[in-house]
């Protein structure tokens, strides 16, 4: 059966059958689709590269090996045919610093790269390849705007450790920033950063982040400091500070939209305008994206391994810095069918369509083009799909989905409270846990959006 459902970022109809498995904290994923993705399902390929959250997945050695950290600059100027396509993006972080899902395009009349959320659709997200475990990461962008409609600027582990910069299009001179530990809520953890208008300006938001402590800093001044014995959780005997190697994701997304939690749709300002002047005359909503940079700290000492390639969880009860060593193994599957049980399984027979699939998704429009379909919505929207790779041309559409990538949409801290889900009989859970009902603005947090999404999508089933 075919449901059609914002699933975060994916605007698509995604085909759910008796075969999805979601993973939590109540059940891990079977062996048969043995990666638990950044979205709580289970799965094999892209499931298994980043994001594969080790604590859920069937074992330790089911996801692939986390791609080491590398001083990066990325000047986004004519750079979409650089970015990988999610869905067949194989593991190679030395051939592509960047992935995305949904809708990128080049910008030529600001030399930068547009991050687009066409009508209806759940936006889009790009990561880096490559993890960070400690480092200075920064962005020069400016924030799409508009009620409804948010833009962030996050680090995110594959154990759910988070810091985040996230922009409400409806307050554009305050800056938001939060941070998680192992993806557990807390309502205490945001601040804000008061700034000049992230619409109408360029910023450069840089997350300072070393073993003690991690700052925020707009423009190369520092709005907030975080100390790690500041977040000592004596009931855990743990500290509560992001401390896992994390991707760098920078997503548009419609907090807004209807289908969302009450909390949520207020915390962005109230219901997106899917028929709002930027709809009108561009036939999205934008953020624009010039610049990101990546400098790495030393390991915390005392780290494990002997390796310079990877780094991996060892030890099934710690999934804190200390149970995180750098290896040599590799990081690249050999066919999206693959996972970190046999990574080189499907590579011979792969290695002609990986490079078919890989030279598709790299094509892009012309600058005129480009520069034009910001400003007419008529030019080339490249769209990430399991099905449609390449750059396109005429109005923008939605990119299409499939069984595969039903849960490949974008959300951010996706925690212990999908422990009340389970697996596909235990969908229902979700819809008769309280999820839409009015209470905290789940500041910060896209697991709300996730859980309201799952409440409208799976009582369809039964």
């Amino acid at each position: 059966m075919w449901f059609c459902s914002v699933f975060v970022l994916l605007s698509a109809c995604l085909q759910v059958h008796a075969s999805t498995y979601f993973c939590n904290s109540t059940q891990s994923c079977p062996e048969s689709q043995p990666c638990c993705s950044q979205y709580g399902v289970c799965g094999a390929g892209s499931y298994c590269l980043g994001g594969c959250n080790p604590v859920f997945s069937y074992n330790l050695s089911a996801c692939m090996p986390m791609p080491i950290c590398k001083d990066t600059i990325t000047i986004f100027d004519n750079y979409s045919s650089n970015i990988a396509n999610q869905y067949t993006y194989l593991g190679d972080a030395e051939g592509n610093d960047w992935i995305y899902e949904g809708y990128v395009q080049d910008y030529s009349d600001e030399n930068a790269l547009i991050l687009a959320m066409p009508k209806d659709s759940g936006g889009t997200v790009l990561s880096s390849t490559r993890y960070v475990w400690y480092g200075k990461i920064g962005t020069r962008m400016k924030t799409s705007h508009d009620v409804g409609v948010v833009t962030a600027f996050i680090m995110f582990s594959s154990v759910q450790d988070e810091i985040d910069y996230e922009f409400v299009g409806a307050d554009l001179k305050t800056v938001q920033t939060n941070y998680y530990f192992e993806g557990i809520l807390n309502y205490n953890h945001s601040a804000n950063i008061s700034s000049t208008d992230t619409y109408a300006n360029y910023h450069l938001f840089e997350v300072d982040w070393h073993e003690d402590y991690v700052q925020w800093l707009v423009d190369g001044e520092v709005g907030r400091t975080l100390y790690k014995n500041e977040t000592y959780n004596a009931t855990s005997k743990q500290y509560a500070f992001p401390q896992t190697p994390s991707r760098v994701q920078i997503s548009l997304w419609p907090a807004g939209n209807a289908t969302n939690a009450p909390g949520t749709i207020a915390w962005s300002g109230g219901e997106i305008n899917w028929n709002s002047a930027d709809i009108q005359d561009n036939g999205y909503y934008y953020a624009i994206l010039e610049s990101a940079n990546i400098t790495c700290y030393d390991p915390p000492a005392g780290t494990k391994g002997n390796g310079t390639k990877a780094y991996r969880y060892y030890d099934e009860k710690d999934f804190t810095q200390g149970g995180v060593m750098i290896t040599d193994d590799d990081t690249v599957m050999g066919s999206l069918a693959d996972s970190g049980f046999d990574p080189d399984e499907g590579k011979s027979s792969s290695s002609s369509s990986s490079s078919s699939a890989g030279s598709s998704t790299t094509t892009s429009a012309t600058s005129s083009t480009q520069s034009t379909a910001k400003s007419t919505g008529t030019g080339a929207l490249k769209s990430a799909s399991t099905s449609e790779g390449a750059a396109g041309s005429g109005p923008i559409s939605s990119s299409k989905g499939s069984a595969s990538s039903a849960a490949t949409g974008f959300v951010q801290n996706i925690n212990s409270s999908l422990a009340g889900t389970s697996s596909t009989h235990g969908s229902k859970t979700a819809s008769s846990s309280g999820i839409g009902a009015a209470g905290p603005r789940f500041e910060g947090s896209l697991s709300a959006i996730l859980l309201a999404l799952l409440s409208t999508v799976f009582p369809l089933l039964y």
